[in-house]
C-alpha cells in the first residue's frame, strides 16, 4: 500500500496554475492581524482604554484598514499614528501577504495623563 502521489493523479507540479486554486484569507483575520499590529505599535494602554480594533475590505490581494485607537494625551499624537500605520502595513505584508496601500488610523479617545505633581494639587 503506497501514499505517494502517483495515487492522487500524479505529479502535483502537472496541474495548471488555474486549476490548483487559491487560498482566500478572510477580513477578519485580517482585521485581527491589524488590531495586533496597532496594539504592538503603541505598547501600554492608558488606564481605561479599550484595545485598538480594526476593519478591514479585501479586494485583489491588498486590504484597505481602517484602526480604531485610544491615546494618552499630552504625546505625540501624529507620530503614534504614523508608528500604528507602518507596523499595520508590516505585519498585514508580512503574515497575509497582502499590499496595504491605505491604513486610516481614528483616534478615537485621548486619555489624560497625570502630570507630575498633579495628584497633590500641582499643575504645570
Amino acid at each position: 500500500m503506497s501514499t505517494g502521489t502517483a495515487e492522487l493523479g500524479g505529479n502535483p507540479a502537472a496541474v495548471a496554475a488555474g486549476e490548483r486554486g487559491e487560498t482566500r484569507i478572510a477580513d477578519r483575520v485580517v482585521a485581527k492581524i491589524a488590531s495586533q499590529a496597532a496594539r504592538e505599535a503603541i505598547g501600554a494602554l492608558p488606564p481605561g482604554a479599550a484595545p485598538p480594533h480594526a476593519s478591514v475590505v479585501v479586494r485583489h490581494d491588498a486590504a484597505r484598514v481602517r484602526v480604531h485607537i485610544e491615546l494618552d494625551y499630552p504625546g505625540d499624537i501624529g507620530g503614534r499614528c504614523a508608528r500604528v500605520r507602518r507596523r499595520v502595513v508590516d505585519r498585514v505584508r508580512e503574515l497575509a501577504g497582502m499590499a496595504v496601500p491605505e491604513v486610516v488610523v481614528h483616534v478615537e479617545r485621548l486619555h489624560l495623563t497625570a502630570a507630575p505633581g498633579a495628584e497633590h494639587g500641582r499643575t504645570p
